[in-house]
């Protein structure tokens, strides 16, 4: 048989016969990786243990100590799983298995709903096979085997997969007596992983097609540790006490009404507070940053949404058009369009530009029901939007003074673990390949200059323009995609935007979509889950509420009342009969700052005792020193 030749991460070279497999390579090191690897690594492809070597390659081991481990154990847990959802229900359907970001889940088609009881049935059974220390099989057959061998299993879905595969060779795993279409990779065998713990049960249409069936998808988690384990269970814990769903309820924040509309906020009083406080800022700052404000209309005609492509490529999520004086209007999904008209309604000059125009413009998109989540994922919601049109010179101070503007607005939330994610052009694109470099040296410079952690996301941009996206950590470490720095070379061509140069000739402008906040309800949901309710000073719906001790105070209660609100502070004030301990703790549960209670002894001194919500109290403090030490308000950044 001939040679071939695998190069290993140090520059050594390796020489194996063709055919040999990947497991055979980690042997030819030294047995003792041969013991800890868990895949291997071809040309950076992350590749199953049993796959054979036909061409010589970059080659890399995979152990517990890789990146990839988790992946390739949290792949194989799915299949531990599925085995024992067969074990208990062995008419079962299979769907699909993946590992997942933090974890892993399977589709089931079952003969009755699964309740918790049943996890923890299932979580017993995968037990056993963890401890039988069953291999994990490979084998290659033909597309005809492989209908065969799922056909005698009756699993449909399987077959289905199988008929869009085509001709090409495919490989099936089985551990135990479950078997699955399964590319790979696995561990060897079931022992190989312990810590997992399953998690929830979901409803999800086969291939995510509402006219399909209704399967039952069960999560889990795995770690290569039991610490790791444990510090992911303690995360989650302390997630559900900061679901901004759970918190909306109690803090009397906002709901959505399923009678009158899935994915339809209503924003209650103190919800609505803390949203214009939000909307207050954002409008200061982006005047204070050369932005003007813009308000455009709710509906547009039909030739303008087939002007911008959004009914040729986007109508899927678009609600269906009215008729008004015999034209189809449809609700927007999106504002650039109507940006775009305002800038085509007058002759631009490069002495315009830079133009910066943001809006808080509410759009309407269709979500499917079984996506839509909290505030996280509406069907109504408000864009914190921007679009900026300049000339090629100007881009790139632009993009560096957008990117500079949205981190200062993150950090001033409360958020400094930031990272940007670069998307480069794509293999189908449209806009001259030389303004695409032009835009994305510029984007690169942009986060250099930030000094801002960054990753490379090749080919990851739309057809339309390269982007930055920055992702945010919140107080548990869960990271959130939120701005967005897009570049658009589509949308100025279609609707045949110009401004004349000092040439006295027509350019094409460049043009910028830039989302700072993302969607003013997305953001409002992940504030509360990163405060967890307990909003900073500056954007609580009640900031202070004022506590007499007893009716002998309650004149001096209104004057401290009167002096809060003199000075715009959001008070209440609490003199019900209520005992003073209970009042202290429902104000605590509501997450109040401050807590002014006044007794004999302040009343008489003009002086406030401050109860933070953390518990710690300020005494014998003077009224007017109290007002001004604090940051009711923020106005700079």
């Amino acid at each position: 048989m001939s040679q071939i030749q695998l190069k290993l991460p140090d520059g050594k070279i390796i020489e194996l016969e063709s055919g040999a497999t990947i497991f055979d390579a980690a042997a030819k090191i030294g047995p003792g990786l041969a013991k800890a690897a868990l895949a291997g690594k071809i040309n950076g492809n992350l590749l199953d243990l049993r796959t054979p070597l036909t061409e010589s390659a970059d080659f890399e081991v995979v152990t517990a100590k890789s990146p990839e481990a988790t992946e390739v154990c949290r792949h194989s847990m799915a299949h531990i799983m599925a085995e024992a959802v067969l074990k208990l229900f062995p008419d079962a359907q299979f769907g699909i298995g993946p590992a997942i970001e933090n974890g892993f889940y399977y589709d089931f088609l079952l003969p009755r709903a699964l309740t918790t009881d049943d996890l923890t049935s299932v979580e017993k059974e995968m037990e056993e096979i963890i401890k039988a220390k069953s291999p994990f099989v490979r084998k290659v057959v033909s597309r005809e085997e492989a209908l065969d061998m799922f056909k005698k299993m009756n699993q449909t879905f399987k077959l289905e997969l199988i008929e869009e595969l085509g001709d090409q060779t495919i490989s099936v795993f089985s551990q135990g007596k479950f078997v699955d279409l399964c590319r790979g990779p696995h561990v060897q065998d079931s022992g190989a992983i312990k810590n997992f713990k399953l998690l929830s049960v979901a409803g999800a249409y086969w291939r995510g097609d509402e006219k399909r069936p209704m399967l039952q998808r069960i999560y889990g988690t795995a770690f290569m540790s039991k610490e790791e384990l444990k510090e992911h269970l303690d995360r989650l814990e302390e997630a559900k006490k900061r679901d901004h769903r759970k918190l909306g309820k109690e803090l009397d924040l906002f709901a959505i009404h399923e009678e009158v509309g899935p994915g339809l906020v209503f924003w209650h009083q103190k919800g609505s507070r803390i949203r214009h406080e939000i909307e207050k800022f954002w409008k200061e700052q982006h005047y204070r940053n050369g932005y003007d404000l813009m308000y455009t209309p709710h509906i547009g005609q039909s030739w303008l949404w087939e002007t911008s492509g959004h009914l040729g490529n986007y109508k899927d999520s678009m609600y269906n058009p009215m008729e008004i004086d015999g034209n189809d209007y449809y609700i927007k999904p999106m504002n650039c369009p109507f940006h775009i008209m305002t800038y085509k309604s007058q002759m631009r000059s490069y002495r315009d530009l830079p133009l910066r125009w943001a809006e808080l413009g509410t759009v309407y998109r269709y979500e499917k029901s079984g996506v839509l989540h909290g505030l996280l994922r509406v069907r109504g919601f408000t864009q914190d939007d921007a679009h900026i049109f300049c000339t090629p010179e100007q881009i790139e101070d632009e993009i560096r003074e957008v990117l500079r503007f949205s981190l200062k607005l993150w950090r001033a939330f409360g958020f400094n673990d930031i990272k940007a994610y670069l998307a480069t052009r794509p293999e189908k694109a449209v806009g001259e390949e030389s303004r695409w470099n032009q835009a994305l040296e510029s984007l690169k410079r942009a986060v250099d200059a930030e000094g801002i952690a960054c990753e490379l996301d090749e080919g990851g941009g739309a057809f339309y323009g390269p982007k930055i996206d920055l992702k945010i950590r919140d107080a548990i470490g869960r990271e959130w995609q939120m701005t967005t720095v897009q570049f658009d070379f589509n949308l100025p061509e279609r609707f045949d935007m110009h401004y004349i140069g000092a040439d006295g000739q027509r350019h094409r402008p460049y043009m910028v979509h830039r989302a700072l906040l993302g969607s003013i309800e997305r953001f409002f949901g992940v504030l509360v889950e990163h405060y967890g309710g307990a909003m900073p000073l500056w954007l609580a719906p009640v900031q202070a509420v004022v506590i007499p001790v007893n009716e002998q105070q309650s004149e001096y209660a209104k004057k401290v009342v009167a002096a809060f609100k003199q000075s715009f502070i959001r008070c209440e004030l609490d003199d019900s009969n209520d005992k003073m301990g209970y009042r202290i703790r429902q104000a605590q549960l509501q997450k109040i700052p401050f807590m002014v209670i006044l007794g004999e002894q302040e009343a008489n001194a003009g002086t406030v005792t401050v109860r933070l919500r953390n518990g710690e109290n300020l005494t014998g403090i003077q009224l007017s020193d109290f007002i001004k030490d604090q940051e009711w308000t923020k106005e700079t950044i």
